[in-house]
Protein backbone atom coordinates (compact mmCIF):
# COMPACT_ATOMS: atom_id res chain seq x y z
CA UNK A 1 0.00 0.00 0.00
CA UNK A 2 1.36 3.28 -0.97
CA UNK A 3 1.91 6.13 1.93
CA UNK A 4 -0.61 8.16 0.47
CA UNK A 5 -3.36 5.35 0.58
CA UNK A 6 -1.57 4.62 3.88
CA UNK A 7 -2.79 7.80 5.64
CA UNK A 8 -6.33 8.26 3.82
CA UNK A 9 -7.13 4.36 5.48
CA UNK A 10 -5.79 5.67 9.02
CA UNK A 11 -7.68 8.53 8.67
CA UNK A 12 -10.87 6.96 8.23
CA UNK A 13 -10.66 4.27 10.84
CA UNK A 14 -9.39 6.77 13.63
CA UNK A 15 -11.84 8.52 12.59
CA UNK A 16 -14.57 6.03 12.69
CA UNK A 17 -13.21 4.97 16.68
CA UNK A 18 -14.24 8.25 17.69
CA UNK A 19 -17.25 8.65 15.76
CA UNK A 20 -18.53 5.49 16.87
CA UNK A 21 -17.64 6.60 21.03
CA UNK A 22 -18.76 10.41 19.85
CA UNK A 23 -21.15 10.36 17.70
CA UNK A 24 -20.40 11.84 14.18
CA UNK A 25 -21.76 15.44 15.03
CA UNK A 26 -19.54 16.44 17.81
CA UNK A 27 -16.47 14.51 16.17
CA UNK A 28 -14.74 17.76 14.81
CA UNK A 29 -11.98 17.34 12.07
CA UNK A 30 -9.61 18.74 14.79
CA UNK A 31 -10.51 15.74 17.25
CA UNK A 32 -9.83 13.53 13.77
CA UNK A 33 -6.28 15.29 12.85
CA UNK A 34 -5.49 15.33 16.50
CA UNK A 35 -5.96 11.46 17.02
CA UNK A 36 -4.39 10.65 13.48
CA UNK A 37 -1.46 12.73 14.08
CA UNK A 38 -1.71 14.04 10.34
CA UNK A 39 -1.83 17.70 9.63
CA UNK A 40 -4.83 19.44 8.31
CA UNK A 41 -3.11 19.92 4.88
CA UNK A 42 -2.75 16.03 4.78
CA UNK A 43 -6.39 15.47 5.86
CA UNK A 44 -7.65 17.90 2.99
CA UNK A 45 -5.18 16.28 1.00
CA UNK A 46 -7.70 13.46 1.21
CA UNK A 47 -10.79 15.23 2.00
CA UNK A 48 -12.53 17.93 0.66
CA UNK A 49 -14.81 18.41 3.87
CA UNK A 50 -15.66 16.22 6.96
CA UNK A 51 -19.24 14.72 5.23
CA UNK A 52 -16.79 13.53 2.36
CA UNK A 53 -14.92 11.85 5.08
CA UNK A 54 -17.78 10.38 6.82
CA UNK A 55 -19.16 8.99 2.96
CA UNK A 56 -15.73 7.94 2.94
CA UNK A 57 -15.85 5.73 6.29
CA UNK A 58 -19.10 3.87 5.19
CA UNK A 59 -18.51 3.33 1.80
CA UNK A 60 -14.78 1.91 2.56
CA UNK A 61 -15.31 0.60 5.95
CA UNK A 62 -18.60 0.02 6.70
CA UNK A 63 -19.81 -1.92 3.21
CA UNK A 64 -16.87 -4.76 3.27
CA UNK A 65 -17.21 -5.25 7.17
CA UNK A 66 -21.03 -5.76 5.65
CA UNK A 67 -20.52 -7.58 3.38
CA UNK A 68 -17.91 -10.12 5.76
CA UNK A 69 -20.05 -10.25 8.96
CA UNK A 70 -24.04 -9.15 8.11
CA UNK A 71 -24.05 -10.85 4.57
CA UNK A 72 -21.46 -13.19 4.08
CA UNK A 73 -22.90 -15.96 6.98
CA UNK A 74 -26.72 -15.63 4.68
CA UNK A 75 -25.25 -16.18 1.63
CA UNK A 76 -24.06 -19.79 2.11
CA UNK A 77 -26.31 -20.81 4.20
CA UNK A 78 -28.20 -24.30 4.08
CA UNK A 79 -30.78 -23.90 6.52
CA UNK A 80 -31.55 -19.83 6.25
CA UNK A 81 -33.78 -19.57 9.92
CA UNK A 82 -31.30 -20.73 11.65
CA UNK A 83 -28.52 -19.27 9.89
CA UNK A 84 -30.51 -15.60 10.63
CA UNK A 85 -31.13 -16.65 14.23
CA UNK A 86 -26.92 -17.37 14.16
CA UNK A 87 -25.83 -14.16 12.62
CA UNK A 88 -28.05 -12.46 15.35
CA UNK A 89 -26.67 -13.83 17.94
CA UNK A 90 -23.09 -13.39 16.52
CA UNK A 91 -23.56 -10.05 16.05
CA UNK A 92 -24.81 -9.31 19.19
CA UNK A 93 -22.87 -11.55 21.50
CA UNK A 94 -19.75 -12.76 19.79
CA UNK A 95 -18.55 -9.93 17.88
CA UNK A 96 -15.95 -7.99 19.16
CA UNK A 97 -15.81 -4.84 16.84
CA UNK A 98 -19.62 -3.80 17.51
CA UNK A 99 -19.66 -3.02 21.72
CA UNK A 100 -23.13 -2.73 23.21
CA UNK A 101 -22.51 0.41 24.85
CA UNK A 102 -22.04 2.44 21.52
CA UNK A 103 -24.91 0.35 19.22
CA UNK A 104 -24.54 -0.10 15.48
CA UNK A 105 -22.25 2.17 13.57
CA UNK A 106 -24.94 2.26 10.95
CA UNK A 107 -27.74 2.39 12.92
CA UNK A 108 -25.93 5.51 14.72
CA UNK A 109 -24.92 7.67 11.21
CA UNK A 110 -28.81 6.74 10.21
CA UNK A 111 -30.05 8.10 13.24
CA UNK A 112 -27.84 11.43 13.39
CA UNK A 113 -27.18 12.32 9.78
CA UNK A 114 -30.11 11.32 6.99
CA UNK A 115 -32.84 13.24 8.14
CA UNK A 116 -30.65 16.62 6.75
CA UNK A 117 -27.90 15.05 4.72
CA UNK A 118 -29.08 13.45 1.08
CA UNK A 119 -25.27 12.23 0.72
CA UNK A 120 -25.11 10.32 4.02
CA UNK A 121 -29.33 8.70 3.11
CA UNK A 122 -28.14 7.63 0.00
CA UNK A 123 -24.81 5.83 0.93
CA UNK A 124 -26.68 4.24 4.60
CA UNK A 125 -29.94 3.35 2.12
CA UNK A 126 -27.29 0.98 0.20
CA UNK A 127 -25.84 -0.40 2.78
CA UNK A 128 -29.00 -1.30 4.40
CA UNK A 129 -30.65 -2.19 1.27
CA UNK A 130 -27.82 -4.91 0.50
CA UNK A 131 -28.63 -6.30 4.15
CA UNK A 132 -32.02 -6.48 3.30
CA UNK A 133 -32.10 -7.86 -0.14
CA UNK A 134 -29.55 -10.88 0.67
CA UNK A 135 -31.90 -11.68 3.69
CA UNK A 136 -35.17 -11.60 1.34
CA UNK A 137 -32.95 -14.09 -1.08
CA UNK A 138 -31.96 -16.53 1.98
CA UNK A 139 -35.40 -16.63 2.97
CA UNK A 140 -36.81 -17.34 -0.64
CA UNK A 141 -34.32 -20.08 -1.10
CA UNK A 142 -35.31 -21.62 1.79
CA UNK A 143 -38.99 -21.47 0.74
CA UNK A 144 -38.08 -23.42 -2.64
CA UNK A 145 -35.41 -26.04 -0.76
CA UNK A 146 -38.80 -26.49 1.68
CA UNK A 147 -36.86 -25.40 4.71
CA UNK A 148 -39.67 -22.24 5.24
CA UNK A 149 -43.56 -22.28 4.51
CA UNK A 150 -44.59 -21.32 1.37
CA UNK A 151 -46.78 -18.56 2.70
CA UNK A 152 -44.26 -17.00 4.62
CA UNK A 153 -43.60 -13.26 3.28
CA UNK A 154 -39.76 -12.87 3.17
CA UNK A 155 -39.85 -8.90 3.00
CA UNK A 156 -42.09 -9.03 5.90
CA UNK A 157 -39.66 -11.06 8.04
CA UNK A 158 -37.14 -8.97 7.29
CA UNK A 159 -38.36 -6.19 7.60
CA UNK A 160 -39.58 -7.18 11.27
CA UNK A 161 -36.01 -9.07 12.26
CA UNK A 162 -33.90 -6.22 11.10
CA UNK A 163 -36.28 -3.44 13.14
CA UNK A 164 -35.86 -5.95 16.14
CA UNK A 165 -32.14 -5.78 15.61
CA UNK A 166 -31.49 -2.01 15.54
CA UNK A 167 -34.12 -1.75 18.33
CA UNK A 168 -32.53 -4.06 20.52
CA UNK A 169 -29.06 -2.14 19.86
CA UNK A 170 -30.26 1.14 21.54
CA UNK A 171 -31.86 -0.90 24.56
CA UNK A 172 -28.35 -2.37 24.81
CA UNK A 173 -26.67 1.29 24.30
CA UNK A 174 -29.12 2.34 27.51
CA UNK A 175 -28.13 -0.49 29.41
CA UNK A 176 -24.95 -0.93 28.68
CA UNK A 177 -25.14 -4.82 28.95
CA UNK A 178 -25.56 -7.85 26.97
CA UNK A 179 -28.36 -9.62 29.08
CA UNK A 180 -30.71 -7.11 27.67
CA UNK A 181 -30.28 -8.69 24.03
CA UNK A 182 -30.97 -12.33 25.50
CA UNK A 183 -35.01 -11.82 25.50
CA UNK A 184 -34.78 -10.35 22.17
CA UNK A 185 -32.67 -13.50 21.01
CA UNK A 186 -35.03 -16.42 22.69
CA UNK A 187 -38.08 -14.21 21.13
CA UNK A 188 -36.44 -13.84 18.22
CA UNK A 189 -35.73 -17.84 18.29
CA UNK A 190 -39.51 -18.92 18.88
CA UNK A 191 -40.77 -17.09 15.80
CA UNK A 192 -38.08 -18.04 13.80
CA UNK A 193 -39.41 -21.50 14.25
CA UNK A 194 -42.90 -20.65 13.44
CA UNK A 195 -41.36 -20.14 10.00
CA UNK A 196 -40.35 -23.50 9.35
CA UNK A 197 -42.37 -26.04 6.88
Amino acid sequence: MKKAEATRLNILEKAFELIYVKGYQTTSIDDIIATTQVTKGAFYYHFKNKDEMGIAIINDLLKPTLTGSFIGPLQTAADPLTAIYQLMYNLLIENKFLKVEYGCPAANLTHEMTSWNADFNKALNELTQQWTETMIDVIERGKTNGAVRSDVNARQVTMFVMSGYWGIRNFGKLERSKEIYLPYLEELKNYLETLRR
